[in-house]
């Protein structure tokens, strides 16, 4: 829609709102007041603190908080409806009692409250993501113990409520003086007059419902405008109606016999053979020569450990990884790697099933995701002891059922006793604790004389930022994650090189995600850059490797290492024999997907949208040019296929 049409729609919803907020809907009206000032406020707030990445050009600064008006509006439709349907059901024989204006005014102040504290809120959300509320705050809306425990650790939230509740009061006092409400309460309109105004406000709700999405605010190249643009509440309900997306209705699509013939062909190599002519048949048969090695694994999944932490892409300014930094010296090294999305669950799904990102919610977190072709049920058909050992509770994202339906044991914060925990936050047990306890299972695991494959996911690198005493003074802060990260990583190391069982473990060191994937672009490409290690020096030859690739090809890589055939479905790579013309990445959002090619970027989005940069991998310039038609067949073949695979159980392991 143009952004023509859209001010016109804006001038529509103002002259609806100055005609209709009378008489008893005033009351209405002056939450509208408030509500649209306090978003306009916010705006300029987070446009500010946007300030060196934000475009400042006047134009897009017009659109930005013209179109940011509408998404006010629209997400006041939204947020009105509860006091519509009150005002219009209270009869005026109540609506003069002292105990309805009483509730009147109690409610109208906790919703000033509510629109005040969301201005707060998405302050910090935006300092943390640097968007708008989105999917992330959906997900932290559902696991409330530990999202509520980490803010309140993070956060003086004493003196946030209080400065929220004295700027509500003096709110309050400036409606109360122009007594708004007052003349509001004291109008007797009949309930037939109420319902016909009633009704008049509701087609701005369900005229948005029907319309409107959140592709209204791409009015900008550049994403922060983009984000500017919307409305916090709107975009945590859009964020909440796109849990799970269509995938066939919202995205290109080709033949399915075309997709899947394209994901062979791609796939298919001298060591794997397809066990059906029927390209619809996505399993193979990776049959590899000699003898099958029965090397252990650790392998360890850091929370938020983006490349640009570390000096293999550039000196650091802040950060501090000299651990990290040495171990890439002594290990195969993968420089060039990517994550495939922005959430911890994006990267279990690609590490363990080796599949691109699916949009909506990640395969983790759907139903019937277990039994899948991964490399839990691969370890676990080869007589490994599986665990999936976390220092927090697994039932946060669904890891333990995930985890559990797919081949492995759990060992979480449940299974810890009290005095394995030296140290915890609102996420659970420090990397240090948890660390301790895999090397504890390792041990078991040896002493039964079984190979074992535990599966580690850490925890401290992330906010609230709080860790044990360690000798070395730590910020509260990313910077002081990222170093208390390296730390605990290099104690595991330490005390792993005194057991009997290290000398036949391959340990591996690899993020979950990056630690901020917001930019300019679609999908900033450089951000989402993640080291990986694999750590075996009396097994392994130490080397870098610079190949273009991405998480889905970790696991190909560890079980070409071990030398095992074995049946499976995944999409990735043993990066260490891949060729030039197969190197890729797979990247993207919860609805933007992308495939990178070389320095060429791949974007499916929603509307069936295709767009394509080429990009610098130094300095991050992103140039937006025709697709390729090729690259374009390519990128629609594999999420398709990804996407197809899994909803028509293709991939349940057999």
């Amino acid at each position: 829609m143009t952004l023509k049409v859209k001010i016109v729609l804006i001038s529509i919803l103002l002259l609806l709102m100055k005609k209709l907020f009378r008489g008893r809907f005033g009351t209405i009206y002056a939450l509208c007041c408030v509500f649209l000032v306090l978003s306009f406020v916010s705006r300029v707030v987070l446009y500010t603190y946007a300030h060196s990445v934000a475009s400042f050009n006047l134009w897009e600064i017009i659109k930005s908080f013209s179109v940011g008006f509408f998404f006010d509006v629209i997400a006041f439709g939204y947020f009105m409806l509860p006091f519509i349907l009150f005002t219009i059901l209270i009869p005026p024989i109540i609506a003069k009692t002292k105990v309805y204006h009483g509730l009147v005014w109690f409610f109208f102040t906790i919703a000033v409250f509510v629109i005040v504290f969301h201005g707060f809120a998405e302050y910090f959300f935006w300092d943390e993501f640097e968007v708008r509320f989105n999917f992330i705050a959906v997900d932290y809306l559902i696991y409330t113990t530990e999202v509520i425990a980490n803010i309140m650790e993070s956060y003086s939230i004493p003196l946030l409520v209080s400065v929220v509740a004295v700027i509500t009061g003096f709110i309050i006092w400036v409606i109360a003086k122009k007594k708004i409400i007052s003349e509001a309460l004291a109008n007797k309109e009949s309930f037939l007059q109420r319902l016909i105004t009633g009704l008049k406000l509701l087609v701005v709700p369900a005229f948005s419902l029907l319309f409107v999405t959140h592709t209204w605010s791409q009015i900008s190249a550049n994403s922060y405008n983009n984000e500017l643009a919307k409305n916090g509440f709107y975009s945590l309900f859009e964020a909440y109606k796109n849990n799970a997306l269509d995938y066939d209705h919202f995205y290109t699509i080709i033949d399915d016999k075309a997709a899947f013939g394209e994901t062979r062909a791609y796939l298919q190599d001298s060591l794997r053979k397809y066990e059906s002519a029927d390209v619809l048949n996505p399993v193979y048969k990776v049959q590899a020569t000699g003898q099958e090695k029965r090397w252990n694994v650790m392998f360890v999944c850091v929370e938020s450990l983006s490349g640009e932490y570390l000096n293999y892409i550039k000196e650091p300014d802040e950060y501090e990884t000299p651990f990290l930094d040495s171990l890439g010296d002594h290990s195969v090294f993968f420089t060039n790697m990517y994550a495939n999305g922005t959430r911890t669950v994006r990267g279990l799904e690609a590490l363990n099933l080796s599949i691109p990102p699916t949009p909506g919610t990640s395969i983790v977190r759907r139903p019937n995701n277990d039994h899948l072709f991964s490399l839990g049920e691969i370890f676990k058909s080869k007589g490994y002891s599986n665990k999936f050992i976390y220092g927090g509770y697994g039932y946060f994202d669904n890891m333990n059922v995930f985890f559990g339906g797919n081949g492995f044991d759990i060992v979480d914060r449940n299974e810890m006793k009290k005095s394995e925990v030296s140290f915890e936050n609102a996420w659970g047990a420090c990397d240090q604790d948890m660390y301790k306890r895999a090397i504890k299972e390792a041990d078991v695991s040896f002493a039964a004389n079984k190979p074992f494959f535990n599966y580690i996911m850490t925890t401290s690198n992330h906010r609230p930022y709080t860790f044990p005493n360690i000798g070395i003074p730590l910020k509260n802060e990313r910077t002081g994650g990222v170093r208390y990260t390296d730390y605990a990583l290099q104690e595991l190391f330490k005390e792993a090189k005194n057991k009997p069982w290290f000398n036949n473990t391959i340990f591996v060191v690899v993020a979950d995600h990056c630690g901020g994937s917001a930019g300019k672009a679609e999908l900033p490409v450089l951000r989402y850059q993640i080291p990986c290690f694999i750590y075996a020096p009396s097994l392994i030859a130490n080397q870098k490797i610079d190949k273009l690739c991405s998480q889905v090809d970790v696991g190909p890589t560890i079980l070409s290492l071990l030398n095992w055939s074995y049946n499976s479905t995944f999409y990735g790579k043993d990066i260490l024999t891949m060729q030039p013309k197969d190197e890729r990445a797979f990247i993207g959002t919860y609805q933007k997907l992308g495939t990178i090619f070389g320095n060429k970027l791949v974007i499916l989005s929603p509307q069936k949208k295709i767009t394509q940069y080429s990009f610098d991998r130094i300095s991050g310039d992103m140039k937006l040019e025709s697709p390729d038609p090729t690259l374009q067949n390519k990128t629609v073949s594999y999420y398709q296929t990804a996407e197809h695979m899994f909803t028509r159980g293709l991939n349940k392991f057999r």
